[in-house]
């Protein structure tokens, strides 16, 4: 079957249809790397542009454009000029062209050690913003054929959770070199500040991410935790910046020093919040009515601690710092006064979930082309539906990339001056590909992804299996050929800096990593804060994963009869029971385990996201989305345990609201009036 054929084309329709600004792009970027003189800019007007621009100026200006795009892709374009010409600049006898070697992707070839330890890296960003840059970067060097399919270690997979979408915002800024504009809680005042600030790098630290940047208001470097900011970020995309020369987000992070300890007095209701108590310096019963205890913990940081705090509702008051106490009540006000705002349609497209990416233009189909057909090149025969899902797309998507695709070529417009692509029996081949067999070079945010991902690997036990030695050698050699092949893009590796996901409880990593490995059953008791009390159970251990530095094991629970997902730090005690495990369950084939195990029994939720928020639909995996014109969502979410939800909903204090079940939503608001009923004027409390 030809390719003609199998698209039902006819050729002769090919030129009287008008490109589209993506095709223009394509056909500009093949008409100039197949020249070895040049092409003059009538010729480029002629049979690149012909009916896109109506006159000489019109062409011009779009010509400037095309070209600033293509530079946006590493395509460094060359101006020859005629020296017999009389003047030096005179756009007439201009011709242009690029290097074939122009920003091509240099050999990489990775050893199946440094190939397993690079997908680690890549996998960790999981659905953050650097996840689909990652997720680039690999099928990059899948198509430059110096890298193989790799097996993952049995069980063990790492993963990154970003602050939300503040970080997914700040990376978009940080690529555009675009200032950002957010509301801040300031931590000298109390007080909400708007914030214009050139984010020069992120990084994480104490268990949080930090913005570092230029703060244009105070003229100053500052550094700012995403968890504190109040409002959504925006893109100031009339401005822009250059960051400082080698500037490095790590170097600037390990400057910075943590809070102080101090001491929250908190009154608990007796018999309850066993998850405080065992952090507890001090324990008072007092001998009244009031059913509650006094304990005293230390904490660091009052934001983070009010979170946990506010998810308690009404089982827990703050009675002292004010400022701790102040932060747990604007958590519930902002949630109480979510839940007072007008209603929003509840409608869900048809095809369930909806994207919540920026619209996809003309440069992100053109990136992926790019991909597209040295990956082809390197995998001929490949089913199209495998082609589709190895770029995240649907099978209409690749079809449309590749009716472009077949469409494009030379500027002479004959059919072998054309790519060709053609299948058959849904298996696609190439045999012409105009010297795109080779991919680009990384972007900036493809080699920060890899580059960073490999620096937070660390000493993360039971890589790929490997030894010690073995592990170390092929994480710093992946490191040096990665460095090496991006080139100028590696900076911005130094823009981003995350922790190790080395976890803390090394003794029940390699317990049940061993465990794993052996097909043993494991005896453990367990801290449930949703049931607030501390069980024993017999599991199947299935496999370990990571959000951070916080682990999880999934495993198959005898007493629960179904999967459960266990934290690494709320196991009290884990051993061997001497048994098999049962084989009763298998890990899922899902990347990575999912933090949620779907059940029948699970009560569907229909929730309101702010844009701020958005990002829980991606963290409970959301059936279905629909966007909201404030760039907020509706997600249906099933829940195991409805009862939860009220404290999800306060945690997230005017993040998240209930819309259905109704009754649902009664009974969370009124555990969020009971807890804002403890505190004098709430409305009034400010931070002390």
């Amino acid at each position: 079957m030809t390719r003609l054929a199998a698209f039902g084309l006819v050729f002769s329709n090919v030129a009287t249809v008008s490109a589209s600004r993506t095709e223009r792009l394509l056909n500009l970027l093949l008409a100039l790397l197949n020249t070895k003189v040049g092409l003059p800019r009538a010729v480029l007007r002629e049979k690149v542009y012909h009916d896109s621009a109506e006159n000489d100026v019109a062409f011009g200006r779009m010509f400037e454009r095309d070209k600033v795009d293509l530079k946006q892709f590493g395509f460094e374009i060359e101006t020859l000029m005629d020296p017999r010409s009389f003047g030096a600049d005179d756009p007439a006898t201009a011709r242009y062209r690029i290097g074939k070697g122009s920003n091509r992707l240099p050999d990489v070839s990775l050893t199946p050690a440094e190939g397993t330890v690079l997908l680690l890296a890549a996998q960790l960003w999981e659905r953050a913003a650097l996840g689909t840059a990652a997720a680039n970067a690999v099928r990059k060097l899948q198509a430059a054929g110096g890298f193989t399919d790799v097996d993952l270690p049995a069980g063990v997979q790492p993963r990154i959770k970003p602050a939300g979408q503040a970080f997914d915002d700040v990376v978009a800024a940080m690529h555009g070199k675009h200032p950002v504009r957010f509301g801040y809680l300031a931590v000298s005042t109390g007080r909400e500040e708007v914030r214009e600030v050139e984010p020069w790098g992120l990084g994480s630290r104490f268990g949080q991410w930090y913005l570092v940047g230029f703060d244009r208001g105070r003229s100053a470097k500052r550094l700012f935790r995403l968890s504190r900011m109040t409002t959504a970020v925006s893109i100031v995309d009339t401005s822009s910046f250059l960051p400082p020369e080698g500037f490095n987000a790590r170097a600037e992070l390990d400057e910075l020093n943590e809070l102080p300890v101090r001491q929250a007095t908190l009154d608990v209701e007796r018999d309850r919040l066993l998850a405080l108590r065992k952090k507890a310096t001090s324990v008072e019963n007092p001998a009244d009515e009031s059913g509650r205890d006094r304990i005293t913990i230390d904490f660091r940081d009052p934001e983070q601690l009010a979170e946990e705090l506010a998810s308690y509702g009404p089982h827990v008051k703050v009675a002292g710092p004010a400022e701790l106490s102040a932060a747990v009540v604007r958590r519930l006000k902002a949630a109480a006064d979510f839940d007072d705002a007008p209603p929003v349609p509840r409608r869900f497209p048809e095809a369930g979930r909806a994207p919540r990416a920026r619209k996809r233009t003309s440069e992100d189909q053109l990136a992926r082309m790019l991909q597209l057909v040295p990956f082809l090149v390197h995998h001929q025969g490949l089913h199209i539906q495998q082609v589709a899902d190895q770029f995240g797309i649907s099978r209409k998507a690749l079809i449309d990339d590749l009716k472009i695709l077949i469409c494009s070529g030379l500027p002479e417009g004959y059919p072998d001056d054309l790519l060709d692509i053609q299948w058959e029996n849904d298996h696609v081949y190439i045999s012409e590909h105009l010297d795109l067999n080779r991919p680009v070079r990384f972007s900036e945010d493809e080699a920060a992804a890899l580059l960073t991902g490999l620096a937070m690997l660390g000493d993360l036990p039971a890589l790929a299996g490997m030894s010690e030695g073995e592990s170390g050698n092929a994480l710093e050699s992946v490191t040096i050929k990665l460095t090496g092949a991006a080139g100028q893009a590696a900076r911005l590796a130094g823009s981003v800096s995350g922790q190790s996901v080395t976890p803390e409880q090394s003794d029940s990593f390699a317990t049940i990593t061993q465990a794993i490995r052996e097909g043993q059953q494991l005896r453990l008791r367990y801290f449930s804060l949703q049931r607030d009390e501390v069980t024993e159970r017999d599991v199947d251990p299935l496999r370990l994963y990571s959000l951070d530095n916080t682990w999880y094991f999934e495993a198959y629970c005898h007493s629960k009869a179904g999967i459960r997902n266990f934290r690494l730090d709320r196991v009290e005690t884990l051993e061997p029971n001497g048994h098999a495990a049962s084989g009763s369950a298998t890990a899922g084939q899902d990347f990575p385990a999912r933090l949620f195990t779907p059940g029948d029994d699970d009560v569907l939720v229909t929730l309101q996201l702010t844009r701020q928020g958005a990002g829980l639909a991606d963290d409970y995996y959301a059936d279905r989305t629909a966007q909201l014109p404030d760039g907020g969502l509706l997600a249906e979410v099933r829940f195991g345990d409805a009862g939860w939800l009220r404290m999800f909903v306060s945690q997230h204090g005017g993040s998240v609201r209930i819309l259905e079940p109704g009754s649902l939503r009664q009974e969370t608001r009124a555990w969020i009036d009971a807890a804002l009923g403890q505190y004098d004027s709430p409305s009034d409390t400010k931070a002390g």
